[in-house]
């Protein structure tokens, strides 16, 4: 039978059976309407508003009329998490840097009290090296997780799994750990305030780990530099990324660091269960690297990790620029294989249609075009703080950072390399930026400066072509020696760049990366390690030299110097200078404004002072060494006598013949301006003037001491020589003698009182500009604000200046050589060529005012 005459006659049965009982129940009594549901707290949140919802595998997030609701599972309360901002978009990149973090990642987890939400600082410092209940209770009750914040519970969620609470406020700038308006530094201060009308939150996005919210930020800032206001109420707004990472619960196995070694550091300390002082430590920050196949690693089998390290690479980036930037992340895996791995390092560039990649995200390390007219780059990391396992890191490349890579070829290679004398060619721009990377990913594998490295080569190797394609310039890339300065135009085949990869990056590596089998604890660890530190003490190639920055003591630990010898490399760097600034103007082509050919003369300029600064801080330095006692029981020497001699007798003879400086055939065609061997002979000069108090340090730890006494007798002689010798005056020397008239007047003043010194009541900025660095060697040996604050902490430190008022009997030489100097005027005053006289008469009767004599000249 056909199906549908069954179901017609079907229902010509049923509905009047239907209707007849819809009948009768209206007779009955009438149905009542069906009772309203009440909405749920939940529904509330969300009912007649608009919002935007995100879930991931790990949290929900909600945009709800401008609001952010977490919708956080109660499984994950009390799990470590870290909450960094990242700087996305800005209309004003000079002020925020996108894709950096101005802040480190606050570490924190939730707990549910109650009805409400509590973010707490999770306190990772103190650790313990036992378990036990008498442990718990001290950390319990002494160590506890501070609550920083506090979130009223809006809602459970439907399967009552997760609570919902209102995090609005800290992605609106009310969290000052979150801004990615930076505070400032050194002598910069950057304050804003927040419009709170303008801004809003814009994006909420949600993946299996980790969130992230955009929200964009409207301020009002101000800068300040040195307490004068230079900006003042500019408008900025910036598109802000907050990203929320879950830590995993399996925690990498911390490694304990050894001072010999320069690696970034998570600091630590722990409470021992057997009554002893608490002590401090420290881990290395590293990259968790561990072989997929542990039996084969073992078998000296090539292996890949569990999870390779990748960078992303920005698609912003000038072409020709992600080759070089391609291999300079890669060349790491040099490194790698040698200690048994395989692909660790990867590259890939910015997805396009993966909706979950989002390189400000806390989740993804990534290599940032950065277009703004600063000449550097830089490569921070972050770090899980209970292990120092490295999460995240940013290689930030500037715009103008080729302009730079140009000025150091020119100014150090162009004697023997003319390509660089025009636009860098290509293969030399790839070379140049593949080591800027490379040295930028050594600090996202966790190493730091090592400013020792190339102290290690003897000066003369630099110019040897089998030395120099085996070693490069350098036992380290993470030094900053640039190019070949030593290289003369008549060496052939010589290497003028630093290393792939040098000694002491390998060696650093094999520490940080290689595991070791057969321990059960991280102390039995170390002892291993440590072993493998005591094995290279005594090649020089792998010391390690901390960057010097509050205090410079060391000159074998110095920024943009070669070899172990600073006078012979920089005569072999003078000598280069001159013959480049002799074809500077034949060499530049092209350049009608001549802006080009200034540029790089100032480049010229500041490489002599720094040569001459490389030897100076030989007078009255100290080597310093983290020598283990067992093996070198000197933590510090004193540089030998007659090398500090030397560098007064060579430095003063700089001073005396920089003339050929100021090319006359260059300078008529810059702006008008001051001539440069005047500015470095003054600048210069007051820092040979003022070694004194470094000279008294390093003649109280010594056996044959460089004394206080011969230094102002090499100074006198040095300064004066013009005189003793009677020969014809410098622009040079006459300008050391102003100067040593008014550093005598200075501290003849001082004399009297209570002592005879040359202490007043800014005797802490005397030590201050005695051991810091001045404002020219802040910029020509990179030590810039970026350096500073973001650098300067994450490893051992530096020595910090020292206190040696009760070792200077400087005033005690000023005052006789005041007398000598009199005398000397005196008696030589006949005898001076009449073009040089009216100087030294002016010198006499300035000596003569300040021995309170009547002035006058005979």
């Amino acid at each position: 039978m056909n199906k549908w005459i069954v179901w017609s006659l079907t229902l010509l049965w049923i509905l009047p059976v239907a209707f007849s009982a819809e009948a009768v129940g209206r007779k009955r009594k009438k149905v009542p309407e069906k009772a309203t549901v009440e909405p749920s707290k939940y529904d509330k949140l969300f009912k007649g508003k608009k919002y935007e919802t995100a879930r991931g595998g790990f949290v929900t997030v909600h945009r709800v009329d401008g609001k952010v609701y977490l919708e956080y599972p109660l499984k994950f309360m009390g799990r470590e998490l870290l909450l960094a901002a990242t700087s996305t978009a800005s209309s004003d990149n000079s002020v925020c840097t996108n894709g950096y973090k101005e802040n480190t990642p606050m570490h924190i987890r939730f707990t549910l009290e109650d009805s409400t939400v509590q973010m707490r600082k999770v306190n990772a410092v103190v650790a313990t090296k036992s378990a036990g209940e008498r442990i718990d209770r001290i950390m319990e009750q002494n160590f506890s997780d501070p609550v920083i914040a506090q979130y009223k519970v809006l809602a459970y969620s439907p399967d009552s799994l997760a609570v919902v609470f209102d995090m609005t406020g800290i992605f609106l700038d009310e969290e000052a750990a979150l801004s990615p308006v930076p505070k400032g530094s050194g002598l910069m201060e950057v304050t804003k305030s927040l419009t709170k009308d303008l801004s809003s939150i814009r994006e909420v996005k949600a993946f299996e780990d980790n969130m992230s919210v955009k929200s964009q930020l409207v301020y009002k800032y101000s800068i300040t530099y040195d307490k004068a206001r230079v900006v003042t109420d500019q408008p900025l707004t910036v598109l802000a990324t907050r990203s929320l990472l879950l830590l995993p619960e399996r925690k990498m196995t911390p490694r304990v660091s050894d001072r010999r070694i320069g690696v970034f550091l998570t600091s630590k300390s722990y409470i021992s269960d057997e009554g002893v002082p608490t002590e401090r430590y420290s881990y290395a920050n590293r990259w968790w690297v561990e072989p997929s196949d542990e039996e084969a690693y073992r078998r000296g089998e090539l292996t890949e990790p569990v999870k390779p390290i990748v960078f992303y690479v920005d698609t912003l980036f000038p072409e020709a620029w992600k080759q070089p930037i391609r291999e300079g992340i890669l060349r790491w895996n040099q490194a790698f294989e040698k200690i048994g791995f395989k692909n660790v390092m990867q590259v890939r560039d910015f997805p396009k249609d993966d909706p979950s990649f989002d390189p400000d995200n806390l989740k993804y390390s990534c290599v940032r075009y950065v277009p703004t007219g600063v000449a550097n780059a830089m490569g921070p990391s972050w770090v899980d703080p209970t292990t120092g396992e490295i999460l995240n890191a940013s290689v930030l490349v500037y715009n103008n950072v080729i302009q730079m890579l140009r000025n150091w070829r020119f100014v150090q290679t162009a004697q023997i390399d003319p390509l660089v004398s025009k636009e860098l060619p290509e293969t030399l721009l790839n070379e140049s930026l593949t080591y800027v990377i490379a040295h930028e990913i050594g600090h996202c594998l966790g190493l730091m400066h090592n400013m020792s490295a190339s102290a290690s080569y003897p000066v003369d190797s630099l110019r040897s072509a089998s030395f120099t394609a085996k070693y490069g310039t350098t036992p380290s890339i993470m030094d900053y020696a640039r190019f070949n300065y030593v290289a003369q135009p008549g060496d052939r085949g010589v290497k003028l760049t630093p290393p792939d990869l040098g000694v002491y990056d390998e060696f650093v590596i094999n520490w940080l990366y290689r595991p070791v089998y057969g321990v059960s604890t991280i102390w039995e660890e170390a002892k291993v390690l440590e072993t493998w530190v005591d094995e290279m003490v005594s090649d020089p190639m792998l010391r390690y030299g901390r960057q010097q920055i509050a205090g410079r003591y060391d000159p074998t630990a110095l920024e943009e110097d070669l070899g172990d010898d600073a006078m012979k490399a920089g005569n072999y760097g003078i000598q280069n200078l001159k013959y480049i600034l002799s074809h500077l103007d034949e060499w530049i082509a092209d350049d009608p404004e001549v802006t080009a050919r200034r540029s790089l003369y100032v480049q010229m300029v500041n490489q002599y002072y720094r040569y001459i600064r490389n030897v100076i801080y030989n007078i009255g330095g100290i080597y310093l060494s983290d020598a283990k006692e067992s093996l070198s029981p000197e933590r510090f020497r004193p540089v030998e006598r007659e090398k500090q001699k030397a560098a007064v007798v060579w430095t003063l003879q700089q001073l005396r013949d920089c003339e050929w400086l100021d090319n006359q055939v260059l300078l008529k065609k810059f702006p008008l301006g001051i001539m440069s061997s005047p500015v470095v002979v003054e600048a210069v000069g007051k820092q040979l003037m003022a070694a004194s108090r470094r000279v008294a340090l390093a003649a109280s730890l010594s056996d044959e001491p460089y004394s206080m006494e011969e230094y102002f007798d090499d100074l006198y002689c040095g300064i004066w020589d013009s005189a003793l010798e009677n020969r014809k005056l410098t622009t040079g020397d006459m300008i050391l003698q102003r100067l040593l008239l008014d550093q005598l007047n200075e501290q003849m003043r001082k004399v009297g009182g209570n002592r005879l010194g040359i202490t007043g009541d800014d005797a802490e900025e005397l030590f201050r500009e005695l051991y810091a660095p001045s404002a020219l060697d802040a910029e020509c040996y990179g030590l810039d604000e970026l350096l500073l604050t973001r650098f300067g902490t994450g490893g051992y430190g530096w020595q910090r200046p020292l206190d040696v008022t009760n070792l200077d009997e400087s005033a005690t030489y000023y005052y006789r050589m005041v007398l000598r100097i009199r005398d000397l005027l005196e008696s030589k005053m006949k005898s001076f060529d009449a073009e040089d006289l009216p100087h030294y008469e002016a010198m006499l009767f300035a000596m003569k005012q300040m021995l309170g004599k009547q002035a006058q000249t005979k």
